[in-house]
């Protein structure tokens, strides 16, 4: 019975990948969710702050205390958290990927 639990997780492992860097509309970002948006930087707003867009609309993107590693223009991928306050939507990162494939990690974490 142990093998066949072993064999169905690997042979499930793919799928369960690609279920955990599926890419959401950040139109479709709800509040209080885990997300993974894929976008162009639109604006650097703050040193800890910038702006994502894609076709469907844009959030702001919180990567406090560290530095925005990505420029104006760039096209990346933030998996992260979608705060769950009143105010405007944003969205705090756990990872940014930039498109050469470096991802840059932000230790901090929050408590939700």
């Amino acid at each position: 019975m142990k093998s066949f639990a072993t064999v169905l997780l690997l042979a499930l492992a793919p799928t369960l990948a690609v279920a955990a860097e599926r890419i959401t509309p950040i139109a479709d970002a709800k509040r209080g969710s885990m997300v993974t948006v894929q976008g162009t930087v639109e604006r650097i707003t703050d040193e800890d702050e910038f702006r994502l867009a894609d076709a469907s609309g844009s959030i702001r993107v919180y990567v406090g205390p560290n530095w925005v590693p990505a420029n104006e223009g760039e096209a990346v991928t933030v998996h992260g958290f979608v705060d769950d306050d009143l105010g405007p939507r944003e969205l705090y990162a756990r990872t940014l990927t930039r498109a050469d494939g470096s991802v840059a990690t932000f230790e901090r974490r929050y408590d939700w």
